[in-house]
């Protein structure tokens, strides 16, 4: 199972700042929610084990949060990532949640932060989740396994 600071830093790399593909905390939020929810749908299981949480701008990932939380509604600048956690040592994401991850980037990369808040807004596990409480699992695989294609 991938360790959530390897994805984020997965579409971190992925970014092009000043261009429609670079990405404000806000979109790195949603990108993550969409990508354990991908997984959840498509591999069967969790991308990551850190929980989501339904916070008034939508799901965020706590530990993410604060990690780049002083760019505020700036650009994370883009980086380089090393997908070797060391010599001889498997990689930090396999094949499998590289794809997974880049699905979602293809879906949802060209858009802003404000407009996936809203997205999120409009789908069940966000509506149907207190403030501040963690998003379950169960209600991601519920939702997106009703709604398996989200054409934007």
């Amino acid at each position: 199972m991938a360790n959530v600071i390897d994805v984020a830093e997965y579409f971190i790399s992925l970014s092009e700042e000043r261009t429609r593909f670079a990405i404000t905390p806000l979109k790195l939020q949603k990108l993550l929610y969409y990508a354990q929810a991908f997984s959840l749908r498509d591999r069967k299981g969790t991308l990551f084990t850190e929980a989501i949480e339904a916070w008034q701008h939508g799901p965020v990932v706590p530990k993410i949060y604060r990690r780049y939380k002083d760019y505020g509604y700036f650009t994370i600048p883009h980086k380089e990532f090393d997908n070797k956690a060391s010599v001889n040592e498997e990689p930090k994401l396999t094949d499998d949640e590289i794809e997974t991850i880049k699905e979602v980037w293809e879906q949802f990369g060209h858009l802003d932060g404000k407009f996936l808040e809203e997205l999120t807004h409009q789908e069940d596990p966000w509506i149907y989740t207190t403030i501040n409480d963690v998003i379950e699992v169960q209600d991601i695989i519920d939702y997106f396994v009703d709604e398996p294609a989200l054409n934007i």
